[in-house]
């Protein structure tokens, strides 16, 4: 397990988003150019085998449910050689049986789009604010404040990504500090 800190690596407020051309679930390569029409990007570091990150399906789900203007999505770095849950063909039967439910599901197989936006752990949320066709970083982590696989939040799943939400949709700044996220280390390639 790895707590999120402030690392030295990962973005900051109001960097913008490094471009990346990813496969995704549905066959098709992504980049940040197909979610230009949303209002703000929320980039879910994450995975299918990590406990952490499973705790949090439901709430990406939701969100990605009830926000229209926000593309959620999430992308998988881990080494799938050897956690073999985390291949494409596994994060495919997950989108297929409705567990992981988002805008788009994508592999990062070199691991350089996360090691790019400095992710750490799965999760670790990042969201975006579309400024004029550009994504600038608007809050960078956790979704809400149960910490450990079988902790409840204390408000609905997600309930702290989504305040940052509706903070970045009304055109303010996310008033509260980055909250770190905790889960499983990203399993980086030796």
């Amino acid at each position: 397990m790895v707590a999120l800190d402030a690392e030295p690596d990962a973005l900051q407020r109001g960097d913008e988003a490094p471009d990346f051309e990813l496969e995704g679930t549905d066959g098709e390569t992504h980049s940040l150019d197909d979610f230009a029409d949303r209002e703000a990007l929320l980039l879910v570091f994450t995975c299918n085998h990590c406990p952490y990150a499973q705790a949090k399906f439901d709430a990406m789900n939701a969100i990605a449910a009830d926000y229209d203007e926000v593309a959620v999505v999430g992308v998988n770095p881990n080494d799938a050689e050897e956690y073999p849950e985390d291949s494409v063909e596994k994060m495919v039967e997950y989108v297929d049986r409705g567990e992981i439910d988002v805008d788009a599901y994508l592999r990062d197989e070199s691991q350089a789009v996360a090691e790019a936006y400095g992710a750490v752990c799965t999760p670790d949320p990042f969201l975006f604010e579309n400024a004029g066709g550009s994504f600038q970083l608007a809050y960078h982590g956790r979704l809400d404040d149960a910490q450990d696989p079988d902790s409840e939040p204390s408000g609905e799943p997600g309930f702290e990504m989504r305040e940052a939400i509706d903070a970045v949709l009304a055109g303010e700044e996310p008033t509260d500090e980055f909250r770190p996220s905790r889960g499983c280390s990203i399993k980086w390639r030796e």
